[in-house]
């Protein structure tokens, strides 16, 4: 069985497909909600099964490696049993985290020299080190160890920096060769397209990735604060050069509209926290616009907190309630909030999929991001 099969490419560059993977199928596009240390922010397994329907979700090696510790991850049996997930996982390299602990890391051939946020503890990932990690960790897509920089950056720093990336790409697929899974499951390894907004980098990386032959592509560097034209304009040069018959993930976006547009330029995956650390400053996503729920005028709306929703604390909770408990300070405000807005995310792509097999994808998104864009 192929990793991926492509079912329906629409009249542009979006397309419906499956992964398959040793935990279950995944059905593309999709959105994989984020559990940063073996935990989706303030919201159950069985809820992000159940509720949320996700598919696949994320964990951080950065994090994972810090604590509990890759001792207690081995001990367990890998991420999946630690946390008790037998769907798909994906882990990134700890590249991004290095990247925003600019202020206590230490950047050279052999890898980064990081100071632990928890402890002050030194540290030093390689290449290597990253791929031991995510295979202790046992991700069934794990990502290459890359450097992510910052924007804007002066174009020779994000040659450097490319070129860099292409090198410990070597070392990545050297290690994987020689060491493989542990827990009896296939791991598939995505790299990582860098080089910022200039379209030459990104054209450069981008031919690198795809000789690389992976049974995945992932976009990495984009959604760091450049402008939305921009990181669409990137996005779609580099799809044009990544294998079609890939799975191609853009990694951290992003708003619901960026999702849509992303998926309009050919991209099948993709991951960001807004939606939960959104949902905990009282920011709802949902099909008629943007909610601030602690906004004086749902004070006393006490219909369904989204009559369009697919989870149960969309139907079971009133607006007025909601807005009550984030003025309240209640933790069961983030926990709604992170269930609403995690399964709008999820109902969000699975909509936008059938859109693509029903070939009228492009025409309903364009009707529906300017709606998905308004504040209510």
């Amino acid at each position: 069985m192929n990793f991926f099969n492509i079912e329906k490419t629409s009249e542009g560059k979006a397309r419906a497909g499956v992964l398959n993977t040793d935990h279950g199928t995944v059905q593309t596009p999709i959105f994989m909600p984020v559990g940063t240390v073996a935990s989706v922010k303030t919201v159950h397994q069985r809820e992000i099964k159940d509720d949320i329907k996700a598919q696949i979700i994320l964990g951080n090696t950065y994090h994972l490696y810090l604590r509990p510790g890759m001792e207690v991850m081995e001990a367990a049996g890998g991420l999946h049993k630690f946390m008790n997930w037998d769907l798909p996982i994906l882990t990134d390299s700890g590249g991004f985290q290095v990247f925003s602990l600019s202020g206590s890391r230490k950047m050279s051939e052999e890898g980064v020299k990081f100071k632990s946020h928890i402890d002050g503890s030194y540290h030093l990932f390689t290449p290597e080190k990253s791929m031991e990690i995510q295979r202790q960790i046992g991700a069934d897509i794990f990502m290459a160890f890359d450097e992510c920089v910052a924007y804007p950056e002066e174009y020779n720093q994000v040659k450097k920096s490319m070129e860099m990336t292409h090198r410990w790409l070597k070392r990545c697929l050297d290690y994987n060769e020689k060491n493989p899974e542990l827990y009896g499951h296939k791991q598939r390894f995505f790299p990582i397209v860098q080089g910022s907004t200039y379209s030459d980098l990104r054209k450069i990386s981008a031919e690198v990735i795809a000789e690389a032959g992976a049974e995945g592509n992932a976009i990495g560097g984009l959604s760091v604060g450049e402008p939305e034209e921009e990181m669409y304009r990137i996005t779609d040069e580099v799809t044009d050069i990544l294998p079609k018959e890939k799975p191609r993930y853009l990694m951290g976006v992003g708003t619901p509209w960026n999702i849509l547009e992303s998926i309009g330029l050919g991209i099948d995956m993709m991951d960001c926290v807004m939606p939960t650390r959104n949902a905990r400053n009282a920011m709802l996503f949902t099909w008629q616009g943007v909610m601030n729920m602690k906004n004086e005028k749902w004070k006393k709306d006490f219909s369904p907190l989204d009559e369009f929703g697919t989870s149960f604390v969309d139907h079971e909770y009133s607006k007025a309630y909601l807005r009550h408990l984030f003025v309240s300070k209640e933790y069961l405000a983030k926990q709604i909030a992170s269930i609403h807005n995690l399964a709008f995310y999820l109902d969000l792509v699975k909509v936008a999929r059938e859109h693509i097999l029903a070939g009228d994808f492009y025409q309903w998104k364009d009707a529906v991001v300017p709606v998905l864009r308004q504040r209510l």
